[in-house]
């Protein structure tokens, strides 16, 4: 069962001057005391035979190695530190999806990781990005060495059932505690799914050659070998599931040349993904970056939390977290908190801090600003300038900005066609089309689109007591534009489409902050000099995105209808879209999946293919 994580219970050994870690809820210890680093690179490297593997990579293959058990993270430290000796210079890329069901705190990751000096450079990379106990997929990008993990929290019984089958897992490090300490992690359905992510020519390792191992390997046809193990270990587990002489995998080793229409954060998020796995990109917009609902003068990461049992499957949850890791790479975001308001006066927001890890959300002992509401504080979020961003995503040297308006859509089995207002015709090998609730006249199988009117304000407020790393929560929000300026948002019209600044949309949003903080907002006066914005957001019938392929068979991709959290969806959303692309293995449960594809306003959506397996060798 999901809910909240907790971590790992430690005691610690000191051998030769080292930590080393004990797991109090198992008994055993995380690494050998001999040498551990010696022997992850014997049972789980050389046993998957990844030194060849990896140096054989041809441009742009993807190659992904599953882990049952992260522990302290040495493993992929030193797959990582491999993947540097050998990796081609080309843009092959290498993955790993593991799993932790007690994840050590980051204090105890720090210590237990000072056992090896040689891959501390590598090792304050990961810290960097380590993420908090908050269950379900954690994705960690590292784009300048070409490698990425997907962190799960929970339970291996829970998780790999849930993990879908968009990419293929090339080689496994069946690592954890030993089945005698920890037998839940090696029964028939863990290895079932475990096989169930694989393919024919996948290889397995582990330091166990325990019969329920074995026996569940065989099971599947995979052939097993017991070659001589670590240190004082007489065996360890060497096994393969063999290729018939038929079979061949296919892998993309070229470029793609791909056309993004739409300059907003859904467009150059894509982009952003795509460029950092070595694509060419061309964005078309008819306006200019940013223009449409993308381009208020700032952005707010805010989202709704969701009980811990949900978070695994929880869009918003999901999106939060890698969000506020993907937008640090950039100049544009600034970190602040969130003074979540409980406008309801039900306690549902004061529920949620026992939910959440330590230093996530806190209650709001004190207020700068009176007020008869109880309200929460969120610790990771923030703010993003939108214009900033469009410029440093821009200036990839992968990604071209062409500024004209697509009219119109056609693909054969080679390539899409895109004309423009003009009768200018550009191709593509792929299309991903972010024109929010215009994307149905481009794609004539996708449902409207509502659209959203909202307008947010702002005005010289040089006095104002709210600081610049808070941002306040309400039904509407309020943070500091800049040093002299306070911003107020967001007016919210359904089936509306104008885009005028009014003067009744400053009364509403003024509205909203005088219900909540009363004596503040009677002092902000002279609405008559008061400046906005308003623009149009796009939301579907049933409030999810429209992300993914429009139809089977198809290099038409779209994502679409992010309402008001554009921001804290799109970096998310743009790495599924890769992993469907790309062949990639997805950071979000099938059911995830399911929620957003395009076609469930059609028919059931079923497994597909990445549209260039069917395309001819080059």
């Amino acid at each position: 069962m999901f809910g909240k994580i907790q971590t790992a219970e430690l005691t610690w050994q000191q051998v030769d001057g080292i930590d080393i870690p004990v797991s109090t809820q198992f008994g055993d210890v995380y690494f050998s005391k001999d040498n551990g680093l010696l022997e992850t690179r014997h049972v789980f490297l050389n046993g998957n035979d990844l030194s060849t593997r990896l140096s054989k990579l041809k441009s742009y293959e993807y190659f992904c190695v599953g882990e049952t058990g992260f522990g302290t993270g040495l493993n992929i430290l030193a797959l990582w530190q491999l993947w540097q000796d050998v990796q081609p210079q080309n843009q092959s890329h290498l993955h790993v999806v593991t799993v932790e069901k007690f994840p050590l705190s980051k204090e105890d990751l720090v210590r237990a990781l000072k056992a090896w000096p040689e891959l501390q450079p590598l090792a304050e990379q990961l810290i960097s990005q380590y993420p908090a106990p908050i269950s379900g997929c954690h994705r960690l990008n590292f784009p300048n060495a070409r490698f990425s993990i997907d962190l799960w929290l929970g339970d291996a019984e829970d998780i790999f059932p849930i993990i879908p089958k968009t990419g293929v897992v090339n080689a496994w490090f069946l690592d954890g505690f030993a089945p005698s300490c920890n037998p839940e992690l090696w029964q028939q359905n863990v290895l079932e799914h475990i096989v169930r992510l694989s393919a024919p020519s996948t290889t397995f390792a582990s330091f166990s050659v325990a019969g329920i191992i074995k026996r569940g390997l065989k099971a599947h046809g995979i052939e097993i070998s017991r070659p001589k193990g670590f240190g004082h270990k007489r065996e360890m587990l060497k096994a393969i599931w063999p290729t018939l002489e038929t079979e061949h995998t296919k892998h993309l080793h070229t470029p793609l040349n791909i056309a993004i229409i739409g300059a907003g954060i859904a467009g150059l998020s894509h982009a952003w993904a795509f460029a950092n796995r070595g694509h060419h990109i061309k964005v078309y917009d008819r306006i200019g970056v940013v223009s449409g609902a993308s381009g208020n003068p700032l952005a707010l990461l805010n989202p709704k939390l969701c009980p811990a049992t949900q978070n695994h499957e929880h869009l918003m949850s999901l999106s939060w977290q890698y969000a506020c890791s993907y937008y640090r790479q950039f100049k544009a975001f600034h970190k602040i908190a969130v003074q979540q308001t409980d406008i309801k006066k039900n306690g549902e927001l004061e529920k949620l801090i026992n939910d959440y890890p330590e230093g996530e959300i806190s209650q709001t002992t004190s207020s700068f600003l009176k007020s008869e509401y109880e309200s929460i504080q969120l610790k990771n979020a923030g703010a993003v300038i939108p214009q900033t961003l469009a410029e440093e995503i821009l200036s990839h040297p992968l990604i071209q900005l062409i500024a004209t308006e697509i009219t119109h859509i056609e693909e054969d089995a080679e390539q899409v066609y895109l004309t423009d207002i003009s009768q200018q015709k550009f191709s593509a090998d792929l299309v991903i089309v972010c024109t929010a609730k215009d994307s149905h006249l481009l794609i004539p199988n996708l449902p409207k689109l509502k659209p959203i009117r909202g307008q947010v304000s702002w005005f010289n407020n040089e006095n104002s007591p709210l600081p610049q790393n808070l941002a306040l929560s309400y039904g509407g929000y309020a943070m500091q534009l800049n040093t002299t300026h306070l911003i107020l948002g967001a007016s919210f019209h359904p089936q509306r489409d104008d885009d005028d600044v009014l003067k009744e949309d400053h009364v509403h949003n003024l509205a909203l902050m005088q219900k909540i903080y009363p004596e503040y907002a009677n002092t902000l006066e002279n609405l008559e000099a008061w400046e906005g914005r308003a623009s149009i957001r796009a939301q579907s019938a049933d409030y999810f995105p429209l992300l993914g392929a429009c139809k089977e068979e198809t290099k038409i991709y779209t994502c679409s209808g992010l309402g008001s959290k554009g921001f804290l969806f799109a970096p998310l959303c743009s790495e599924i879209v890769a992993a469907q692309v790309l062949h990639e293995v997805c950071p979000v449960p099938m059911s995830v999946l399911d929620k957003l594809s395009p076609q469930r306003f059609i028919k059931k959506v079923k497994p597909k293919k990445p549209y260039y397996q069917n395309k001819k060798a080059p």
